[in-house]
C-alpha cells in the first residue's frame, strides 16, 4: 500500500513538472498601460532558464507640460497553464527623471529623479501559429526620493503587452 501512494504521489509531481514551458530566448515589443503618464514602455524580455526570464521596459512620457522617462527592471517566473497560456510573477525595480514646465511658460517649474521597487503578477498567451506574445499584467510600484513626483509614493500600473518573439 505504501508503494503505491508513494508512486501516485511521483506520478502526480512528475506531471506537474514535465509541464513544457513556452519561454522565449528573446522577446521585444510594447507595454502599453498608464501609470502617471506612461501610458507607453518599449519592452524586451530575455530568457533565462526554463521557467525564468528579465524584462527590461523603458517608458517616457512628453506633452506641453510634463516630459519623464523610466527604467523598470523584473525577473520573472512563469508558470505553464494549458497549451501557450503562461502565468507569471516577478519582483524588481528601477529609476527614472520628470520635469515640469508650467502652463503659459510661467514660472512654475520643477523637476526629479526617483527609484522604485516593484511587482508583477500576469498573464500571457504565445500564439503557435506565429511568433507573437500578449500579455496583461499588474505592477504595484512604491517610489522613494519622488521629489514631490508622487504625493503617494505608490502607483499600481495595469498594461497590454505585445511582443515579437525569437
Amino acid at each position: 500500500m505504501k508503494k503505491l501512494i508513494l508512486s501516485a504521489f511521483m506520478l502526480v509531481g512528475l506531471a506537474f513538472s514535465a509541464q513544457a514551458q513556452d519561454i522565449s530566448k528573446n522577446a521585444l515589443g510594447l507595454r502599453l498601460g498608464d501609470n502617471d503618464g506612461f501610458g507607453g514602455e518599449i519592452s524586451y524580455q530575455r530568457g533565462l532558464g526554463d521557467n525564468n526570464r528579465l524584462e527590461l521596459d523603458l517608458g517616457f512620457r512628453n506633452n506641453n507640460n510634463f516630459d519623464a522617462f523610466k527604467l523598470t527592471g523584473i525577473y520573472q517566473w512563469v508558470w505553464n497553464i494549458d497549451g501557450g497560456f503562461n502565468w507569471y510573477a516577478g519582483v524588481g525595480g528601477g529609476v527614472g527623471s520628470w520635469s515640469y514646465d508650467g502652463p503659459n511658460n510661467n514660472n512654475d517649474k520643477d523637476s526629479g529623479a526617483f527609484v522604485f521597487v516593484a511587482g508583477d503578477l500576469g498573464i500571457e498567451y504565445n500564439f503557435k501559429e506565429a511568433p507573437i506574445q500578449l500579455s496583461l499584467d499588474i505592477r504595484p510600484e512604491l517610489y522613494f526620493n519622488s521629489d514631490d513626483y508622487r504625493e503617494d509614493n505608490f502607483g499600481p500600473d495595469l498594461a497590454l503587452g505585445i511582443r515579437y518573439r525569437w
